[in-house]
């Protein structure tokens, strides 16, 4: 698989500082990181292959774990395999790019069959080859107050994003759908509707803590490959959260525009986190939003 190592030794003094903080900018009715968008006419046309395996998520829902599931159930449980590259260059990131900087779909049209490929788009966004060519996609949904927290942080950390502002701040944010890739609500729902027609695996956040190895097999099984039982607990061993945060190859500590210093991109991986970070007054308006928004699915989450 090619390789495109990113650290900021390959980007220059000029293109690095044009990527922090930069503000997010709306396509097809959808916000999105600044540099990402000025991509945003070689995604739309995107080709996607039958081979193709897409994983979708919202951010902050579980994204690199199950990558690096795929990825070593693609390379029969082989860890060196899987750590001969970043779990970003194994697993391109689609919507990727900026000055200084391959974009994802550049070299996703150089790699050979079959890629995965992951994706942070809301489902009707999609560049339309993905639908066209039936391709196998992975959803990972995570509770949307989990999911506030630790994207809070990640935007604390990751400043290719807009500043957060403070906790309460970016909570409204959040309830707006103004952070990028838009509306929680609006993304995990879509992606629920669109599993009634296509080849959607919808998987949740709660399920990978409760059992891991139970939606390993869930996988294995969607992607068609058998392995025996010593393969699947050597997964569930190097997908651990513990394992993960360890291991460079998967914890972002090799890729730019992130402040570890600030917040871990591996913080803590639990269910109930928000506990700790949302206000009593903060949670009933939360509430309100949640069931305001949530009213017209069957869609439902563990808190």
């Amino acid at each position: 698989m090619a390789q495109h190592t990113m650290t900021l030794a390959n980007i220059s003094p000029e293109d690095l500082e044009s990527l922090k903080r930069p503000p997010l900018i709306w396509v097809n009715g959808m916000p999105i990181i600044g540099p990402f968008a000025a991509n945003w006419d070689d995604i739309v046309k995107f080709q996607a292959r039958e081979e193709d395996l897409l994983i979708a998520t919202y951010p902050k829902s579980g994204t690199t774990w199950v990558s690096k599931i795929v990825d070593l159930i693609m390379n029969g449980g082989d860890t060196e395999k899987s750590q001969k590259g970043a779990i970003f260059e194994r697993v391109p990131f689609m919507e990727s790019g900026g000055p200084g900087i391959p974009s994802a779909t550049e070299i996703l049209n150089k790699l050979d069959s079959p890629r995965v490929i992951k994706t942070h788009l809301q489902a009707d966004v999609l560049p339309k080859s993905f639908w066209e060519k039936n391709c196998k996609m992975i959803y990972v949904a995570r509770n949307a107050k989990d999911v506030a927290v630790s994207y809070y942080h990640f935007y604390r950390m990751a400043y290719g994003h807009p500043e957060p502002g403070t906790w309460d701040e970016y909570l409204n944010t959040y309830m707006e759908g103004n952070v990028a890739f838009g509306s929680w609500a609006k993304h995990v729902k879509g992606w629920w509707e669109m599993r009634k027609n296509h080849r959607i695996l919808y998987l949740f956040y709660e399920d990978l803590l409760e059992d891991p190895k139970r939606e390993i097999r869930k996988v294995m099984k969607f992607m068609d490959q058998e392995l025996p039982e010593e393969i699947v607990e050597k997964i569930h061993k190097n997908t651990s959260f513990q394992a993960m945060k360890e291991n460079p190859m998967a914890n972002y500590s090799t890729f730019p525009f992130m402040d570890h210093s600030i917040s871990p991109f591996m913080r803590k991986g639990i269910r109930g986190d928000w506990k700790n970070q949302f206000t009593v007054a903060q949670n009933e308006r939360f509430d309100e939003y949640y069931q305001k928004e949530m009213s017209d699915t069957d869609l439902t989450f563990r808190m």
